[in-house]
């Protein structure tokens, strides 16, 4: 007798590169986390792909370590080639993925406290 498993997908997926334009080394993840510094992963990530079922999952960059300083909020599925100077004051050092829909006032709150929403894994 053959058993059948189903398997389950989880969103969203973050699948970072460690090389611009989609290449080198690559690494993917899967459900709510955050990244508090980009550069503890396969050496720094240097592109990413977001993606998700849900329009509204969101994808929050941070220009400094841990959640802090400046950031931008970006909703529904993203490929980025090059992370470099995507912020306006700089490189992208931490990100948060989520497939619910972060507030504003809900990644201020990560900001100041530097803690990710119950349920979020922290890498």
């Amino acid at each position: 007798m053959v058993t059948i498993k189903a398997a389950s997908v989880i969103y969203p997926r973050l699948r970072v590169y460690s090389e611009e334009n989609f290449r080198g080394l690559r690494r993917t993840y899967r459900g709510n986390l955050g990244i508090a510094d980009i550069d503890s992963v396969l050496t720094g990530i240097e592109s990413l792909r977001f993606f998700s079922t849900n329009p509204n999952a969101t994808l929050v960059l941070f220009d400094r370590s841990r959640f802090r300083d400046n950031f931008v909020i970006l909703r529904g599925n993203r490929s980025m080639r090059e992370l470099d100077d995507f912020l306006r004051r700089g490189d992208v050092e931490s990100l948060i993925s989520s497939n619910q829909r972060l507030t504003p006032a809900q990644v201020r709150a990560i900001q100041r406290t530097g803690s990710l929403p119950s349920g979020y894994r922290l890498i």
